[in-house]
């Protein structure tokens, strides 16, 4: 426990300083370290106090739950909401470390992970200390995962619908969070039926997974995850009328972001933007997302935390609109699966270094864009294709170095 005492308390203190560090480049430098979303969190907050909506605030696009919660921004001090992601972050970490001891990691081995992946990992220190409020969404979908393998359905629903209401990405874990659960000690898996069981289909093993979705934990953790969500968007309807639900969840569903970012996409829709099919092929995106969160979903929902890292890893990938903080969206979930990797670390560090790379190659030609105002679009999607196949080689990697540990299995039947 010391171990882990050193890494949270060295993680904490790190961000601490950032936070710090950020204060002073604020007042003293061109360039701000504060995100320019957080200055869009308290101006929402701001409203909140004075009675008026948040979505009188522009590019205000998230919940009004995040401006209730950064209310003391207003009445206490504006570093408040940097504090609040911060403890989230650590909090984050400590979920994750509880979930692979629950899974048989050794304390050691399980302190490393989160270690390495997560506490002392500079990209989500920065988000964090910068301002930006993925480490809540990561603390809750971390959260759903250790409830749903401690076998407590109802917290883990809770803790999911929480999550889909902060962030709509988490709702891609429905599907695996569904097999998992169906697939539960007791459930019954599918059995061999003398000589045919060898002949069984693609399509009725599809269909008897369907199938075996229809029971007690699957109908709880579906109602109560919903009850949840439904509770929360019934009671901001009533307070925020038609601009909430347009804001909140259907803005993020048909969002076509122009601007330069890692998306492959972008450029595409950039040069589309005035077109008439510029909204239908902003939906055509979806396409190879969908396919492989279906095969990805089928394939690995045993293991429900390594089945929601690609699931995660490959939403943002081939995602219509990535930047930076997307990131933080499968690094949290990296721990988990890192003891289930069997990579040597040559090649591990071979592939960080290629993601590196493959950032900073993007990151050259969008500083002579922002900065320099030169046209470099076009060596701004080039270099987002070249991240894309980084990316993409990384997942294929990552899934034929994967062996899941006998430890997850025992614990999990043990539930």
């Amino acid at each position: 426990m010391a171990g882990v005492g050193a890494a949270l308390l060295a993680g904490l203190l790190a961000r601490l300083a950032l936070v710090l560090y950020g204060l002073h480049q604020d007042r003293t430098m061109r360039v701000r370290y504060t995100d320019v979303d957080y200055r869009v969190f308290t101006d929402a907050a701001r409203l909140v106090t004075e009675g008026r909506s948040p979505y009188r605030r522009a590019t205000y696009r998230y919940t009004p739950l995040l401006a209730w919660l950064l209310t003391p921004n207003v009445f206490l001090t504006e570093a408040f909401g940097k504090l609040l992601f911060v403890a989230g972050d650590v909090a984050a970490a400590v979920v994750a470390y509880r979930a692979l001891r629950r899974r048989g990691t050794p304390a050691g081995r399980a302190c490393g992970c989160c270690a390495a992946a997560w506490l002392l990992n500079p990209l989500p220190m920065a988000v964090s200390s910068r301002g930006n409020a993925e480490a809540l969404v990561a603390l809750l979908v971390l959260a759903t995962l250790y409830w749903v393998e401690a076998g407590s359905v109802g917290k883990a629903a809770v803790c999911y619908g929480l999550a889909v209401h902060m962030k709509i990405y988490p709702l891609s874990y429905a599907l695996p969070i569904a097999l998992h659960l169906s697939a539960a000690p007791g459930r019954g898996a599918l059995r061999a039926r003398g000589d045919g069981a060898a002949k069984v289909t693609v399509m009725a093993r599809l269909w008897h997974l369907l199938v075996k979705m229809l029971n007690r934990d699957v109908l709880l953790f579906g109602t109560v995850a919903g009850s949840v969500l439904a509770a929360l968007t019934v009671a901001f309807y009533h307070l925020y009328g038609l601009e909430f639900l347009e804001h909140a969840y259907l803005y993020h569903l048909t969002r076509r972001d122009i601007r330069h970012n890692f998306s492959p996409y972008f450029y595409m829709l950039y040069l589309t933007a005035e077109s008439k099919w510029s909204f239908a092929l902003g939906l055509a995106a979806f396409l190879p997302q969908l396919l492989l969160l279906l095969v990805v979903s089928v394939a690995f929902y045993r293991d429900l935390a390594f089945s929601c890292f690609l699931h995660t890893a490959i939403f943002v990938t081939f995602n219509k609109v990535c930047t930076s903080q997307y990131f933080v969206w499968y690094l949290c979930l990296l721990p988990l699966v890192m003891p289930s990797i069997k990579m040597s670390w040559h090649r591990a560090m071979l592939l960080l270094c290629l993601w590196f790379i493959g950032q900073g190659l993007w990151l050259t030609p969008a500083f002579f864009l922002e900065f320099k105002g030169y046209n470099t679009y076009l060596f701004i999607w080039m270099a987002g294709l070249l991240f894309l196949l980084i990316n993409s080689l990384i997942i294929v990697q990552i899934i034929a170095h994967y062996q899941k540990e006998t430890q997850v299995a025992k614990k999990l039947k043990q539930r």
